[in-house]
C-alpha cells in the first residue's frame, strides 16, 4: 500500500486542526499580506495616482486569480447575483482609491487604526439601512469607538491629516460592501467572489484612471505594482478562506495583528513613529469592536438556543469583506 505523499499529508495534518485555529492562520497570513501590499502602495504613491495604482491593484490581482479560476469547474465561478457583484466591484474600487490616497499621505499606523472603525460604521448603516435592531450595549461601545477615532484623527488641531477623511471613507465603503455581502448566497465560492471582484473592479477603476489620472510606470515602479496585485489578491484570497474556515468571533481578533504589523513596517521602512494619540486611539477603537464581536457572537448563540435576545448579530455576520 502506497504511503501517503508529503502534500496529502500536510493536508491531513491541516484538516485536522480546530476550525477556529485554521480560520485564525488564514487570518494571520492575510494581515501579513495587507502589511507587506502597504509598502510598496506609499512607494507608488510618491509619483502615481491612486486611481491608477487601484486599477493595477485590481487587473493584476483579477489575472493572478485566472489560472486557479479557470481551473476549476464553471459551477465555481457561476453566480445569479451579478448585480451585486457589479456594485460591489464598483464601490470596491471606489474604497480603494480612498485606501490608497491615505497610505500614500499618513503614516501607516494611523491608517491601519482607522480602517478597523469598519464594523462600526457596519453596525451604524445596518441600523438604518436594514433596520436591524441594536441594543444600548453596542451603541455605547460603537460611540466609545468613534471616540477613539476622534483620538486618531484630532479634527481641529495642529496635528490634523487630512488624508484622515480619505481612510475613514475606505472604511465606510468596506462597512457597506459588508452590507451587500449578505445577498450572496451561502453556495458561492471564494474563488467565484474575487474572480468577479476583480472583474468588475478592474472595468470601473479604469476609466478614471486612463483619461484623468494616467502616468506611465518606470520598470521599478511596475515591479512595485506587480507585488501589489499579487499580495492583495492572495491577502484578500485568505481573508475570505478564515471566515469561511471559522466563527467570525473567533478570527477577527487575528485581523488587529495588521496593526502592529503596519507600525513596524512604518518604523523600519519609512522611519515612522506612532504618536500616543495613535496609540490611544486605536486601543479604544480595537477594544470597542472586539467587544461589539463578542457581543454579536453571544446573541447568535443565544438565537440558536432559542433563548429571548435582544437585537439581530450584524457585525459578525458581515465581517468576512477584506480591505482593498
Amino acid at each position: 500500500m502506497r504511503r501517503p505523499g508529503f502534500a496529502q499529508d500536510m493536508a491531513g495534518r491541516w484538516s485536522a486542526l480546530p476550525a477556529n485555529l485554521r480560520g485564525g492562520l488564514w487570518m494571520v497570513l492575510s494581515a501579513l499580506g495587507f502589511a507587506l501590499m502597504a509598502i510598496f502602495i506609499k512607494l507608488l504613491g510618491t509619483r502615481l495616482d491612486s486611481f491608477q495604482v487601484a486599477f493595477f491593484r485590481c487587473l493584476i490581482g483579477w489575472l493572478v486569480i485566472l489560472p486557479i479560476a479557470f481551473s476549476r469547474p464553471w459551477s465555481s465561478l457561476r453566480s445569479d447575483k451579478l448585480h451585486v457583484h457589479l456594485v460591489r466591484g464598483l464601490l470596491g474600487a471606489f474604497g480603494m482609491f480612498c485606501g490608497y490616497y491615505a497610505i500614500a499621505r499618513m503614516p501607516l499606523a494611523d491608517f491601519m487604526g482607522l480602517s478597523f472603525s469598519r464594523p462600526l460604521f457596519t453596525l451604524l448603516l445596518a441600523a438604518l439601512i436594514l433596520g436591524e435592531s441594536v441594543g444600548w450595549r453596542r451603541w455605547l461601545a460603537t460611540a466609545a469607538g468613534f471616540a477613539g477615532v476622534l483620538l486618531m484623527a484630532r479634527p481641529g488641531s495642529e496635528g490634523f491629516n487630512p488624508a484622515a477623511g480619505f481612510a475613514l471613507g475606505e472604511a465606510c465603503t468596506i462597512a457597506f460592501l459588508s452590507i451587500l455581502v449578505k445577498r450572496l448566497p451561502a453556495r458561492e465560492q471564494a474563488i467565484g467572489i474575487l474572480f468577479w471582484y476583480g472583474l468588475f473592479s478592474s472595468a470601473t477603476s479604469f476609466l478614471p484612471a486612463a483619461l484623468f489620472f494616467w502616468t506611465w510606470p518606470d520598470a521599478k515602479e511596475w515591479s512595485w505594482l506587480l507585488a501589489v496585485g499579487a499580495l492583495g489578491a492572495f491577502a484578500h484570497f485568505c481573508y475570505i478562506r478564515a471566515f469561511r474556515a471559522g466563527e467570525a468571533s473567533a478570527v477577527v481578533p487575528f485581523d488587529y495583528l495588521r496593526l502592529p504589523l503596519a507600525g513596524l513596517v512604518g518604523w523600519f521602512v519609512f522611519a515612522e513613529l506612532p504618536t500616543l494619540w495613535t496609540l490611544a486611539g486605536a486601543a479604544v477603537i480595537v477594544a470597542s469592536t472586539l467587544y461589539i464581536m463578542q457581543r454579536e457572537a453571544r446573541l447568535a448563540r443565544g438565537r440558536a438556543a432559542g433563548a429571548p435576545v435582544v437585537g439581530a448579530p450584524v457585525v459578525a455576520a458581515t465581517a468576512a469583506e477584506p480591505p482593498p
